[in-house]
Protein backbone atom coordinates (compact mmCIF):
# COMPACT_ATOMS: atom_id res chain seq x y z
CA UNK A 1 0.00 0.00 0.00
CA UNK A 2 0.95 3.62 -0.90
CA UNK A 3 1.11 5.42 2.97
CA UNK A 4 1.71 8.46 1.48
CA UNK A 5 -1.07 9.57 4.30
CA UNK A 6 1.30 8.62 7.03
CA UNK A 7 3.82 10.82 5.84
CA UNK A 8 2.88 14.03 8.27
CA UNK A 9 2.05 11.76 11.44
CA UNK A 10 5.85 10.23 10.59
CA UNK A 11 7.19 13.95 10.60
CA UNK A 12 6.18 13.96 14.12
CA UNK A 13 6.50 10.60 15.54
CA UNK A 14 9.38 9.37 13.60
CA UNK A 15 9.82 6.34 11.59
CA UNK A 16 10.91 3.99 14.35
CA UNK A 17 7.27 5.05 15.95
CA UNK A 18 5.40 4.78 12.78
CA UNK A 19 7.20 0.76 12.39
CA UNK A 20 5.93 0.29 15.72
CA UNK A 21 2.55 1.52 15.52
CA UNK A 22 1.94 -0.62 12.45
CA UNK A 23 2.47 -3.68 14.84
CA UNK A 24 0.70 -2.83 18.05
CA UNK A 25 -2.41 -4.79 18.63
CA UNK A 26 -4.98 -2.43 20.16
CA UNK A 27 -8.79 -3.90 20.91
CA UNK A 28 -11.57 -0.79 21.85
CA UNK A 29 -14.48 -1.83 23.49
CA UNK A 30 -17.54 0.66 22.49
CA UNK A 31 -18.10 2.17 18.86
CA UNK A 32 -20.74 5.28 20.29
CA UNK A 33 -19.59 8.37 20.37
CA UNK A 34 -15.98 8.09 22.56
CA UNK A 35 -15.15 4.77 20.75
CA UNK A 36 -15.79 5.49 17.15
CA UNK A 37 -13.83 8.89 17.31
CA UNK A 38 -10.63 7.23 18.94
CA UNK A 39 -10.78 4.42 16.46
CA UNK A 40 -10.56 7.16 13.73
CA UNK A 41 -7.76 8.68 15.11
CA UNK A 42 -6.09 5.45 16.09
CA UNK A 43 -6.10 4.64 12.10
CA UNK A 44 -5.36 7.66 10.95
CA UNK A 45 -2.22 8.18 13.04
CA UNK A 46 -0.84 4.65 11.89
CA UNK A 47 -2.55 1.94 14.39
CA UNK A 48 -2.73 -1.15 11.56
CA UNK A 49 -4.09 -4.07 14.13
CA UNK A 50 -7.27 -3.20 15.55
CA UNK A 51 -10.21 -5.17 16.76
CA UNK A 52 -13.48 -3.56 17.65
CA UNK A 53 -16.02 -4.41 19.59
CA UNK A 54 -19.92 -3.22 19.91
CA UNK A 55 -22.97 -4.57 19.78
CA UNK A 56 -25.57 -2.09 18.88
CA UNK A 57 -26.56 -1.16 15.63
CA UNK A 58 -26.46 2.52 14.31
CA UNK A 59 -29.86 4.24 14.93
CA UNK A 60 -30.82 8.04 14.22
CA UNK A 61 -30.20 9.23 18.02
CA UNK A 62 -26.38 8.72 16.90
CA UNK A 63 -26.26 10.57 14.40
CA UNK A 64 -25.22 14.14 16.63
CA UNK A 65 -22.08 12.58 17.57
CA UNK A 66 -21.28 9.43 16.85
CA UNK A 67 -18.40 9.18 13.46
CA UNK A 68 -19.86 6.24 11.54
CA UNK A 69 -23.48 7.37 12.01
CA UNK A 70 -25.10 8.75 8.75
CA UNK A 71 -28.55 8.14 7.20
CA UNK A 72 -27.09 5.62 5.12
CA UNK A 73 -25.92 3.91 7.65
CA UNK A 74 -28.59 3.39 10.64
CA UNK A 75 -29.85 -0.65 10.89
CA UNK A 76 -26.11 -1.41 10.51
CA UNK A 77 -24.21 -2.89 13.44
CA UNK A 78 -21.62 -0.07 14.55
CA UNK A 79 -18.61 -2.02 14.14
CA UNK A 80 -19.43 -3.18 10.67
CA UNK A 81 -20.05 0.91 9.69
CA UNK A 82 -16.81 1.38 11.67
CA UNK A 83 -15.04 -1.12 9.82
CA UNK A 84 -15.64 0.03 6.75
CA UNK A 85 -14.71 3.40 7.26
CA UNK A 86 -11.16 2.73 8.47
CA UNK A 87 -10.43 0.65 5.48
CA UNK A 88 -11.30 3.17 3.53
CA UNK A 89 -8.48 5.36 4.94
CA UNK A 90 -6.07 2.13 5.18
CA UNK A 91 -7.44 -0.45 3.19
CA UNK A 92 -4.33 -2.84 3.64
CA UNK A 93 -5.46 -2.36 7.92
CA UNK A 94 -6.32 -5.73 9.60
CA UNK A 95 -9.78 -4.59 11.26
CA UNK A 96 -11.53 -7.37 13.47
CA UNK A 97 -15.26 -6.06 14.01
CA UNK A 98 -16.70 -8.16 16.69
CA UNK A 99 -20.84 -7.43 17.04
CA UNK A 100 -20.83 -8.18 20.98
CA UNK A 101 -21.24 -6.75 24.30
CA UNK A 102 -18.77 -7.16 26.85
CA UNK A 103 -20.14 -8.75 30.27
CA UNK A 104 -19.44 -11.87 32.17
CA UNK A 105 -20.94 -14.27 29.80
CA UNK A 106 -18.48 -13.39 26.83
CA UNK A 107 -15.36 -11.77 28.62
CA UNK A 108 -13.40 -15.07 28.04
CA UNK A 109 -13.73 -14.77 24.61
CA UNK A 110 -11.27 -12.16 24.60
CA UNK A 111 -7.50 -12.99 25.31
CA UNK A 112 -6.57 -9.37 26.44
CA UNK A 113 -3.00 -10.54 27.02
CA UNK A 114 -2.47 -10.75 22.85
CA UNK A 115 -3.37 -6.97 23.16
CA UNK A 116 -0.53 -4.07 23.66
CA UNK A 117 -3.63 -1.57 24.87
CA UNK A 118 -6.64 -1.41 26.13
CA UNK A 119 -9.63 1.03 25.44
CA UNK A 120 -12.63 1.21 27.64
CA UNK A 121 -15.24 3.35 25.76
CA UNK A 122 -18.43 1.39 27.87
CA UNK A 123 -21.24 2.45 29.13
CA UNK A 124 -22.27 0.05 31.02
CA UNK A 125 -20.96 0.52 34.77
CA UNK A 126 -21.57 -3.62 35.27
CA UNK A 127 -19.76 -4.51 31.91
CA UNK A 128 -17.20 -1.15 32.42
CA UNK A 129 -15.97 -2.14 36.33
CA UNK A 130 -15.46 -5.91 34.53
CA UNK A 131 -13.73 -4.64 31.73
CA UNK A 132 -11.09 -2.83 34.21
CA UNK A 133 -10.78 -5.35 36.44
CA UNK A 134 -9.66 -7.88 33.34
CA UNK A 135 -7.31 -5.53 31.58
CA UNK A 136 -5.89 -4.12 34.72
CA UNK A 137 -4.86 -7.74 35.23
CA UNK A 138 -3.25 -8.41 31.69
CA UNK A 139 -0.29 -7.13 30.36
CA UNK A 140 -2.06 -4.34 27.71
CA UNK A 141 -2.31 -1.02 28.78
CA UNK A 142 -5.43 0.37 29.70
CA UNK A 143 -6.91 3.62 29.06
CA UNK A 144 -10.48 4.27 29.99
CA UNK A 145 -13.45 7.09 29.24
CA UNK A 146 -14.99 8.39 32.01
CA UNK A 147 -18.81 10.31 31.24
CA UNK A 148 -18.68 12.36 28.40
CA UNK A 149 -22.57 12.93 28.56
CA UNK A 150 -24.57 16.46 29.90
CA UNK A 151 -21.16 18.18 28.92
CA UNK A 152 -20.58 21.46 26.96
CA UNK A 153 -17.09 23.03 27.71
CA UNK A 154 -14.06 21.29 25.52
CA UNK A 155 -11.71 23.45 28.32
CA UNK A 156 -12.62 21.06 30.93
CA UNK A 157 -11.99 17.76 29.53
CA UNK A 158 -8.78 16.14 31.86
CA UNK A 159 -6.46 13.56 31.72
CA UNK A 160 -5.75 11.79 35.32
CA UNK A 161 -4.71 8.52 37.17
CA UNK A 162 -8.15 6.69 38.12
CA UNK A 163 -8.33 7.06 41.84
CA UNK A 164 -7.34 10.91 40.99
CA UNK A 165 -10.03 11.77 38.85
CA UNK A 166 -12.23 14.14 40.12
CA UNK A 167 -15.71 15.81 39.63
CA UNK A 168 -16.91 12.44 37.57
CA UNK A 169 -20.16 11.10 38.70
CA UNK A 170 -19.15 7.39 36.60
CA UNK A 171 -15.93 7.57 38.22
CA UNK A 172 -16.97 7.68 41.37
CA UNK A 173 -19.57 5.03 41.29
CA UNK A 174 -16.48 2.82 39.96
CA UNK A 175 -14.61 3.41 42.72
CA UNK A 176 -17.46 2.85 45.15
CA UNK A 177 -18.66 -0.39 43.38
CA UNK A 178 -14.62 -1.56 43.46
CA UNK A 179 -13.97 -0.97 47.21
CA UNK A 180 -17.65 -2.82 47.77
CA UNK A 181 -17.05 -5.84 46.07
CA UNK A 182 -13.38 -5.34 47.85
CA UNK A 183 -12.03 -6.00 44.57
CA UNK A 184 -9.49 -3.48 42.73
CA UNK A 185 -7.93 -2.76 39.90
CA UNK A 186 -4.29 -4.40 40.11
CA UNK A 187 -2.80 -1.70 38.19
CA UNK A 188 -3.18 2.22 38.08
CA UNK A 189 -4.26 3.71 34.51
CA UNK A 190 -5.06 6.92 33.01
CA UNK A 191 -8.48 8.24 32.34
CA UNK A 192 -10.18 10.72 30.26
CA UNK A 193 -12.60 13.06 31.98
CA UNK A 194 -14.52 16.66 32.25
CA UNK A 195 -15.06 18.06 35.35
CA UNK A 196 -17.59 20.51 33.99
CA UNK A 197 -19.72 21.84 36.38
CA UNK A 198 -22.41 24.45 35.35
CA UNK A 199 -25.46 26.14 37.29
CA UNK A 200 -28.34 24.04 37.14
CA UNK A 201 -26.67 21.21 34.98
CA UNK A 202 -28.98 18.05 35.31
CA UNK A 203 -27.24 15.11 36.85
CA UNK A 204 -26.04 11.95 34.31
CA UNK A 205 -27.94 8.46 34.24
CA UNK A 206 -25.89 6.12 35.52
CA UNK A 207 -27.10 2.92 34.26
CA UNK A 208 -25.74 0.06 36.25
CA UNK A 209 -26.89 -2.57 33.75
CA UNK A 210 -27.51 -1.12 30.22
CA UNK A 211 -28.52 -4.03 27.93
CA UNK A 212 -27.30 -4.45 24.34
CA UNK A 213 -30.05 -2.73 21.66
CA UNK A 214 -29.72 -4.65 18.69
CA UNK A 215 -32.67 -2.19 17.11
CA UNK A 216 -33.32 1.42 17.45
CA UNK A 217 -37.00 0.80 19.29
CA UNK A 218 -34.99 -1.16 22.05
CA UNK A 219 -32.24 1.84 22.59
CA UNK A 220 -34.53 4.31 22.91
CA UNK A 221 -35.97 2.70 25.80
CA UNK A 222 -32.76 3.28 27.63
CA UNK A 223 -32.10 6.29 29.99
CA UNK A 224 -30.69 8.66 27.72
CA UNK A 225 -28.42 11.36 27.99
CA UNK A 226 -27.54 14.25 26.58
CA UNK A 227 -24.21 14.79 24.62
CA UNK A 228 -22.79 16.65 22.02
CA UNK A 229 -19.93 15.72 19.60
CA UNK A 230 -17.36 18.32 20.29
CA UNK A 231 -16.91 16.68 23.66
CA UNK A 232 -17.31 13.11 22.65
CA UNK A 233 -15.05 13.80 19.70
CA UNK A 234 -12.51 15.18 22.08
CA UNK A 235 -12.85 12.50 24.24
CA UNK A 236 -12.38 9.82 21.78
CA UNK A 237 -9.20 12.01 19.73
CA UNK A 238 -7.67 11.96 23.51
CA UNK A 239 -8.19 8.27 24.17
CA UNK A 240 -6.26 8.03 20.86
CA UNK A 241 -3.50 10.31 21.80
CA UNK A 242 -2.48 8.67 25.09
CA UNK A 243 -1.58 5.71 22.67
CA UNK A 244 -0.38 7.02 20.51
CA UNK A 245 2.31 9.32 22.85
CA UNK A 246 2.68 6.03 24.52
CA UNK A 247 4.29 4.37 21.68
CA UNK A 248 6.44 7.10 21.14
CA UNK A 249 7.52 7.44 24.38
CA UNK A 250 8.85 3.98 24.23
CA UNK A 251 10.19 3.81 20.73
CA UNK A 252 12.15 6.61 21.66
CA UNK A 253 13.42 4.91 24.54
CA UNK A 254 15.09 2.03 22.59
CA UNK A 255 16.41 3.97 20.19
Amino acid sequence: MNDAYLHRAALVCGDNAMAAMAQRRVILFGCGGVGSWCAEGLVRSGICRLTIVDSDCVCPSNINRQLMATHSTIGQPKVEAMRQRLLDINPTADIDARQLRFTDATADAFDLDTYDYVIDAIDSLRDKALLILRATRSRARLFASMGAALKMDPTRIRVAEFWRVEGDPLARALRNRFKTDHTLPRRKFLCVYSDERRQNQPTATINPDIEAAHDCQAAQARQPNGSLAHITAIFGMTLAGLVIKDIVGKSSQSE
